[in-house]
């Protein structure tokens, strides 16, 4: 599977070290606004092809697929160009800003018969998937508790992608979206959500925190933060058992189910930091001629986006294409 790499940032450089670890995908090229940036990256990571524009990547007819890797207050306009030029696209999550331009591109994927997907790699990490599995096979009863924080504080030489509106700036769109995602890949979708944060003098999330309501009676505690060191831990429990997550809990490197006074440490292997798995997903999904992907399904995507759409509403955050 041949692919293209847009932007050359930091993400783009942990997915292209992941991407040479997978023995049937291979990186074709990649490209940047920046002729010699575009080219350093390819130096690093053994790319044959470097573009100084995204429009002679995504033009590329040797690219089978590409990776979006560029801040989420650009996804829609990159995509898009992916689109038009009839490429399959894994995009760096938050897919867009928006559930409006998220259900746009979902569409478009569509109505072009183009394979497409967020690039939310805990759902693809096999930790995840294993607990996940434990949770469907009833290793908690009836599952009333969850619990999932992600932060950190941001470093003092941060990017203007962290910090900026205009660029899509949100810790609840960058790390929250982890912990959101969890609590919905565990419960479903809420009944009701109630979400509160404080905000940077630019008007961005950078500490929040947010409650789900279910109609069976559980409880979903969310929380982010980029000014602390959180613990960064998660957790599922019912009646008959609880999960805990080591942190950090989007990337863990165990979890334990404990079932009374017995406890069981899980530890599945991953590929290289993580990213490797949803390279392989994707690989397999256009061999077998799929367009989404049951790992990372699109309709959760937009759900997802919708749920934090309501939350930025009620933290007070907005972008200007809101």
């Amino acid at each position: 599977m041949r692919w293209g790499i847009l932007a050359t940032g930091k993400i783009a450089d942990s997915f292209a070290s992941d991407l040479a670890l997978v023995p049937d995908a291979t990186l074709t090229a990649v490209g940047s606004r920046s002729p010699a940036s575009a080219q350093a990256f390819a130096d690093r990571h053994g790319a044959p092809h470097a573009y100084g524009s995204y429009d002679e990547l995504a033009r590329d007819p040797d690219v089978d697929v590409i990776y979006v890797a560029t801040p989420h207050g650009r996804h829609i306009e990159d995509v898009m160009l992916c689109f038009e030029h009839g490429k399959a696209v894994l995009c760096e999550k938050a897919l867009t800003l928006n559930a409006r331009q998220a259900r746009q591109l979902v569409a478009e994927a569509r109505r072009r018969g183009l394979f497409f997907a967020e690039a939310m790699w805990m759902r693809s990490n096999p930790r995840i998937r294993r607990l996940l599995g434990l949770v469907r096979d009833g290793a908690c009863g009836d599952v009333r508790q969850v619990r999932a924080d992600l932060g950190f504080v941001l470093p003092a030489e941060v990017s203007l992608r962290l910090t900026d509106p205009t660029l899509g700036a949100s810790a609840l769109l960058d790390v929250g979206v982890y912990p959101l995602t969890f609590a919905y890949c565990v419960l479903g979708e809420p009944d009701d959500i109630v979400a509160s944060g404080t905000l940077s003098e630019r008007g961005i999330d950078l500490n929040g925190g947010a409650t789900l309501r279910y109609a069976n009676g559980a409880i979903a505690s969310i929380s982010w933060t980029q000014v602390a060191w959180s613990d960064s831990t998660a957790s599922v429990a019912g009646p008959d058992g609880r999960i805990e997550v080591a942190s950090r809990m989007h990337m863990p490197p165990t979890f334990a189910h404990i079932r009374g006074w017995e406890s069981h440490t899980y530890a599945d292997p991953v590929i290289g930091r993580g990213y490797a798995h949803e390279i392989v997903e994707v690989g397999e999904c256009l061999r077998a001629g799929r367009t989404e992907s049951e790992i990372l399904p699109l309709d959760d995507t937009v759900a997802i986006l919708a749920l934090m759409d309501r939350m930025r509403e009620q933290m007070g955050v907005h972008y200007t294409v809101d």
